[in-house]
């Protein structure tokens, strides 16, 4: 540790630090833009000079290393003027256009510029003009002259993104932060680089002219697309989602979100939406009053329970849903006396599993491996803040292994990478157990030729401390699924490496611990998908686009006697007979367990729209009007208390969310996995317009097309 005086008050930071860091330490502000604390030091603003007494001329705070006793001044007046000096050199050429940029009101520099800005401007000369530059649907440049050129958008892609797709060309006055050759900004994470703009250079182009930053509300809320969780700070005018921030927490998603998590907004308000019950009579569609709706549901249920027992009832229900509506809606379909309900719409192999299938390790801890091997995953896109941890800890020498059947780009370092059809998976991956076995020189109950790569991928995972084996969205959908579990968990086990899946959805964990699976003698997605039922409740999700079966799940669902969609979307009009408009995420409050098994609570951040209400209330009258038992909740946290016994649920304990590791079944070699693309997860990413015009979203439609 070194100590230095800060301000007149001693500060201790370790070895190496700089004068910012030991600054943060002691509460003490210092003003910067190029700075930030996620990104590499790059010292180009210099708005953060400060007086180091000894030194001939002030120090940048963000690029001076501290030594022991040093002793810096913030706010001596050779730092002041330094400071003042700096942002009159900034402000040269920065448009005075404060009442119609975007940024208004939250912009550093304007802030920055009341306390440290002059009354008026020396500089009489023509300002700068960058020309307009389109990158794409997401983030606007429009007003490329703000742009004080500190490049923390440019680290941004090249540090935390994996691909640096801005950069500045030319030198001096007329330098620009452009893309290359005119391309389009295209990652994944792209919206992070308007947060962190620190004036009115990027700004979102869905949400560009809607709204001033004063007008707006703020409250919390968590993503409801993949398995991470994000915590979000969802932003509110007039009762209409107006943008989608991230809110910090460093266990989960740091200070970042993907574009789905930020973007998806765009879906609340689609002309898409549902707002009044509908019943089909005749082929046409008519809309009804809820209690018209929900009577004509209890009632055919009743009838055909009647007609063809109870196990002809069945539920599809999405792992997107929250966990309060998940337990509702398998504790309906078991107060009629049937097993039938599943959540793995997209699975092939329905093997029965002991345990929850999970992450088996804390998210931050992804940052930190040293070895790690994933199997079936495209990382990237599939688990954008997953794969962002990744390249961090490839960034520090992780020896990152991947076995799949693509040649996507990671943007991420790959020692290993094998690449072979989806039905090699369960054969290379034996290879590799082999080789940890010979190696280890332990017997294996699996026998398979070793070849030069799996020895490679062996001999790596018996090296290092902190490793893993996960499992991705392409192993949890194969056909060959529980082999490749136990195969995996195997090698994981022979390592030293934990074990588990990077899991598909925001609440794949929380549809697992609260049973959304079929019980004894119930039927599995598959079969229900197959036209096995006479009556149907689709909870939150779409089949043609949410399962494996695809289109032809319309045709075999319309057979049913009634299909009942609750949906906050008009979907399912092919097959269903009766649509209930439940409400998203953000017009409700619920729970969702994310991969490492944190529980997240949320409230509601905006009401309901039009007749829309909350699954959990609809699931619960539904369950009184059938005269069930336990259906008497007030509130979604009643509903919680009822899930968690009275356990305080902040996290799942290990022993409630045990990985399985049974030994495999033999399955045959079966049909590709069926995995949705980045912009096709769910109703709310599909519905999403800026999303549906980016690059991922054009490729995916080529593909499918």
């Amino acid at each position: 540790m070194v100590e230095i005086e800060l301000d007149g008050k001693k500060v201790e930071v370790l070895e190496g630090s700089m004068v910012m860091h030991a600054a943060e330490k002691a509460g003490t502000y210092i003003p910067h833009f190029c700075y930030h604390k996620k990104l590499s030091i790059a010292a180009n603003c210099r708005m953060c000079l400060v007086d180091i007494e000894k030194a001939p001329k002030p120090m940048p705070a963000c690029a001076t290393p501290v030594t022991n006793g040093m002793v810096v001044h913030t706010k001596s007046d050779k730092a002041i003027k330094a400071q003042q000096s700096v942002m009159e050199f900034l402000l040269i050429n920065h448009p005075l256009d404060c009442p119609i940029c975007d940024q208004g009101g939250e912009c550093q520099l304007q802030d920055l510029a009341v306390g440290y800005g002059g009354s008026n401007s020396r500089y009489e000369e023509e300002k700068r003009v960058v020309a307009i530059k389109d990158v794409g649907p997401l983030i606007s440049m429009q007003e490329m002259s703000r742009c004080i050129h500190c490049t923390r958008c440019v680290r941004f892609g090249q540090e935390v993104a994996g691909v640096m797709e801005l950069g500045m060309s030319h030198r001096g006055e007329h330098s620009e932060i452009e893309t290359f050759v005119g391309q389009s900004v295209d990652s994944e994470l792209s919206g992070n680089m308007i947060d962190i703009c620190p004036v009115g250079a990027l700004t979102s182009k869905p949400f560009r002219y809607s709204a001033r930053t004063w007008e707006l509300s703020r409250r919390k809320s968590v993503s409801p697309h993949d398995s991470t969780g994000s915590n979000l700070v969802v932003q509110v005018k007039n009762n209409h989602v107006m943008r989608v921030v991230p809110l910090e927490n460093d266990a989960v998603n740091e200070c970042w979100i993907a574009d789905r998590d930020r973007f998806s907004y765009e879906a609340l308000s689609s002309p898409d939406r549902l707002h009044t019950p509908m019943i089909k009579q005749g082929g046409k569609w008519s809309s009804v009053d809820w209690q018209t709706a929900l009577e004509y549901v209890a009632n055919g249920l009743k009838q055909i329970k009647s007609n063809h027992g109870a196990q002809s009832l069945g539920a599809l229900v999405s792992p997107h849903s929250t966990l309060e509506e998940l337990h509702l809606a398998a504790k309906l379909v078991r107060g009629l006396g049937s097993e039938s309900i599943d959540h793995r719409l997209r699975n092939q192999d329905f093997t029965a599993t002991d345990g929850v299938r999970h992450l088996g390790m804390p998210i931050a801890g992804l940052s930190t491996l040293q070895r790690v091997l994933f199997v079936g995953t495209n990382l990237r896109k599939e688990h954008p803040l997953f794969a962002l941890r990744v390249r961090q800890a490839a960034r520090s020498g992780c020896a990152v292994h991947a076995l799949r059947s693509d040649s996507a780009n990671w943007a991420i370092p790959i020692a290993q990478d094998v690449q072979v059809p989806s039905q090699d998976w369960l054969l290379q991956l034996q290879s590799i157990a082999a080789a940890v076995a010979q190696l280890a020189e332990t017997s294996c109950p699996y026998s398979a030729a070793v070849n030069d790569q799996a020895l490679a991928i062996a001999k790596s995972l018996l090296g290092g401390e902190r490793k893993a084996v996960l499992l991705g969205n392409g192993a949890a959908h194969h056909a060959q699924a529980s082999a490749l579990q136990a195969v995996a968990a195997w090698i994981a086990a022979a390592s030293g490496a934990s074990f588990g899946f990077l899991t598909e959805a925001a609440n794949t964990v929380g549809a697992q611990f609260v049973q959304a699976e079929p019980g004894q003698g119930g039927l599995h997605a598959g079969q229900m998908l197959g036209g096995a039922l006479k009556a149907v409740l689709l909870l939150n999700n779409e089949p043609e686009f949410d399962s494996a079966a695809g289109a032809m799940a319309l045709g075999q669902l319309a057979q049913a006697q009634m299909v009942v969609s609750l949906s906050p979307f008009k979907a399912n009009m092919q097959c269903a007979d009766v649509l209930l408009p439940i409400a998203p995420f953000s017009e409700t409050s619920g729970t969702f367990v994310n991969a490492e098994g944190r529980v997240q609570s949320f409230h509601a951040v905006v009401k309901p729209q039009g007749e829309a209400r909350p699954a959990w209330k609809v699931l619960r009258v539904l369950g009184n009007m059938m005269k069930l038992e336990g259906f008497g909740q007030e509130s979604s946290q009643d509903v919680l208390h009822e899930i968690f016994a009275g356990v305080a649920p902040e996290q799942l304990s290990a022993e409630r969310l045990n990985n399985d590791s049974s030994q495999p079944t033999q399955a045959g070699p079966g049909t590709a996995p069926c995995t949705a693309s980045i912009y096709q997860l769910d109703g709310l990413v599909r519905r999403a317009s800026s999303l549906q015009m980016t690059a991922d979203a054009r490729d995916s439609t080529e593909v499918h097309a």
